[in-house]
């Protein structure tokens, strides 16, 4: 069975209040549930904003080491879900079921290489 990561996006800024995101994590816990419960679901996580991010890359035989995202951009990976699944149609109906989750966020699907 392939895994594929199912990442949502959110645009850069402060977090919505609680009337928004409230409902939107309800509805990805309900949907974390579904996922478990079809033996598809593998992990999830919400990560830290890109302020709070550091780069580490080779540059002429030293890793250097940056404070911030790898790219400047309006939006970044705001959290994701590792699932399995036996092909990408199946993947990406369960992108988007958590795309109606998180209501206007893109949901991106993407296969891992390997089995």
């Amino acid at each position: 069975m392939k895994q594929y990561l199912l990442g949502m996006y959110q645009p850069d800024g402060d977090p919505p209040g609680p009337e928004i995101l409230d409902p939107v994590m309800r509805d990805l816990a309900a949907l974390e549930k579904e996922m478990a419960d079809a033996g598809v679901w593998v992990f999830s996580g919400g990560l830290r904003p890109p302020a709070q991010a550091a780069v580490a890359r080779l540059r002429e035989g030293e890793v250097l080491t940056t404070d911030g995202p790898y790219t400047e951009g309006k939006e970044h990976l705001g959290g994701f879900t590792i699932i399995r699944a036996p092909d990408m149609e199946t993947a990406l109906e369960w992108g988007r079921k958590m795309a109606r989750a998180v209501r206007h966020l893109p949901v991106e699907v993407r296969e891992f290489h390997g089995e």
